[in-house]
């Protein structure tokens, strides 16, 4: 997770550190590259906080991060989770610049909860992120998320998922939420392996190419399995 700890929105389900954030590290960039020579990584995925304090959403670190991962270990693949950048789409041309491999962007809930649940997200800015990334650049392939467990409904997840395969989006993952504590929004239903298959089959039966749909998993799981499916 790279600019900083703190996150400038409020999300209920979202344990990440809310309030004021720490400034840009310039030097941010060639830490992460240390790393990954460290752990011999091939496959990385970079993600952020949500910075809305900063101009441009903080993209130009994410190109810088995936541009110096890239120019320094061959064969690297990078994946990028970005937040939404308010909808600027010069933001997301200057992600894709740089070319990762993956362009993902978690929808997270249904639209109905977002007023609840993604406080300060918009679910069709979300959607715009993703179908935007297609026409910027159609050979990077785009994935997304859904939490369940807040209160929505099948068929609405379902709408959910429907809406995602219409801005062309290759992955899919869906997940459990779990309350991170009692101040987060509360878990409402806890799904059934049987249910979760059944999302699953519906994700695939709308042309998705690489669907999760388990308890535990989330946005980066099985990232890599994801890739060698296309």
């Amino acid at each position: 997770m790279i600019l900083g700890t703190h996150c400038t929105r409020r999300c209920a389900f979202c344990n990440v550190e809310k309030g004021f954030p720490q400034r840009v590290d310039p030097e941010e960039p060639y830490r992460l590259l240390e790393a990954v020579k460290v752990l011999g990584l091939k496959y990385v995925v970079i993600t952020s906080v949500t910075r809305d304090d900063l101009p441009d959403g903080g993209a130009k670190h994410f190109a810088e991060c995936i541009r110096v991962l890239k120019e320094n270990i061959p064969d690297i693949k990078v994946e990028v989770l970005i937040p939404d950048f308010r909808g600027n789409r010069n933001s997301l041309e200057t992600v894709l610049a740089q070319k990762p491999i993956v362009l993902n962007h978690n929808v997270e809930t249904v639209p109905r909860l977002y007023p609840t649940v993604r406080i300060g997200a918009d679910y069709r800015r979300s959607l715009e992120i993703l179908k935007w990334s297609k026409e910027i650049d159609r050979g990077i392939y785009t994935k997304s998320a859904i939490i369940v467990g807040f209160g929505e409904k099948k068929e609405e997840i379902i709408k959910t998922i429907e809406d995602l395969r219409e801005v062309d989006c290759d992955f899919l993952v869906i997940g459990q939420y779990y309350q991170p504590s009692l101040k987060y929004h509360p878990v409402v239903k806890y799904y059934t392996e049987e249910e979760f298959k059944e999302l699953e089959e519906v994700a695939y039966g709308l042309g998705f190419k690489f669907v999760v749909s388990k308890a535990n998993a989330r946005s980066s799981y099985k990232a890599f399995e994801s890739l060698l499916s296309t």
